[in-house]
C-alpha cells in the first residue's frame, strides 16, 4: 500500500498513516488503504491488538481538501459514494473485533480528529489540538457527530463541533476525546506497554463481545438492552475462555491470554 503500513510486533498491530508531506490528510485512496488494513488486521491471527499511529508531525489533518474541492464538481450520487466509503471506515473501526488504541503523537483536526476519537483507546501528548473544524470553511461534522455523541455527549458535541475551535490535549482528556496525555518521548513506549497489558490479561473473545455489547446496547430500549445483556452473560458463562478464566482462578493459576 502506498499510504498506509501494517505490522506487527508482539500480538499488537500497527497501522501507520504514511502520507506526512500531506499531514496524513484523508481521501479516497487513503481511506481505501485504511479500510484494506483494519480487515487484514481483523483477522491477522498474529495480531491482538490494533496500534492507529502515523508518520510525521501531525496524527491527521482530516479531509485533502484539494480532494474536496474536486469532489465538489461531482453530483450527489458521486458525493454520497465517497461519503458512505468514509462512513465505513469509522464504523469498521468502532465495530471491529479487536481492540483499537489512538497513538496521537501530534494534531488530530476534523476528520482527523474523527479518526482519534473512534478508536476505543487513546493515548496523546501534550502539544497536541484537537477540534472539528468544518463549519468554519462551510463544511459539516456529519459521520463523525453520530459517534462523538455516543462517546462524549451532547453538550461537549455541540461545543465542539459549533464553535469549530481547537481545543488542548489535556481538554481532550477532560472531555472524554482520549484517555492519557503522555510526555511526547514516552508515548511510543507507553501505548505498546498498555496494548501488550491488554494481549497479556484479558482474554481475546471476552473484549470482543464486550465491545460488541457497548456498541449495541446504546441503540435498544432499557428492556432489550437488559434483555440482550441476560442473554450474552448466559452464553457467556459456557465459553471456553469463561471455564478456562475461572478454573485458573480457583486454582490460584495465572492465565496467560
Amino acid at each position: 500500500m502506498e499510504f498506509v503500513r501494517y505490522e506487527v510486533k508482539e500480538r499488537v498491530g500497527y497501522i501507520t498513516l504514511a502520507r506526512a508531506e500531506k499531514r496524513n490528510a484523508l481521501n479516497f485512496e487513503v481511506v481505501t488503504e485504511l479500510k484494506r488494513a483494519f480487515a487484514f488486521a481483523e483477522e491477522d491471527e498474529a495480531c491482538k491488538v490494533i496500534v492507529l499511529r502515523a508518520d510525521g508531525k501531525v496524527f491527521c489533518a482530516g479531509a485533502d481538501l484539494a480532494y474536496i474541492q474536486r469532489l465538489q464538481e461531482n453530483d450527489y450520487h458521486e458525493n454520497l459514494i465517497d461519503s458512505t466509503h468514509l462512513m465505513e471506515l469509522f464504523r469498521m473501526i468502532y465495530t471491529l473485533k479487536k481492540v483499537v488504541i489512538a497513538q496521537i503523537h501530534g494534531h488530530a483536526i476534523a476528520g482527523g480528529c474523527g479518526l482519534a476519537a473512534i478508536c476505543d483507546f487513546g493515548f496523546t501528548v501534550p502539544e497536541a489540538k484537537f477540534g472539528y473544524t468544518e463549519v468554519k470553511i462551510g463544511f459539516i461534522p456529519a459521520i463523525v457527530k453520530v459517534f462523538l455523541l455516543r462517546k462524549i455527549g451532547e453538550a461537549r458535541a455541540k461545543q465542539l463541533l459549533l464553535t469549530g475551535d481547537l481545543i488542548s490535549a489535556a481538554e481532550a482528556a477532560q472531555y472524554g476525546l482520549v484517555n492519557y496525555v503522555v510526555p511526547s518521548e514516552e508515548l511510543e513506549q507507553r501505548v505498546f506497554s498498555f496494548a501488550r497489558k491488554l494481549c497479556e490479561e484479558n482474554s481475546k473473545q471476552s473484549m470482543e463481545v464486550t465491545k460488541e455489547m457497548i456498541a449495541r446496547v446504546q441503540g435498544m430500549s432499557l428492556e432489550e438492552g437488559l434483555q440482550y445483556a441476560s442473554e450474552m452473560n448466559a452464553v457467556a458463562r459456557g465459553s471456553e475462555d469463561c471455564q478456562r478464566g475461572i478454573a485458573a482462578f480457583l486454582n490460584k493459576e495465572q492465565v496467560k491470554w
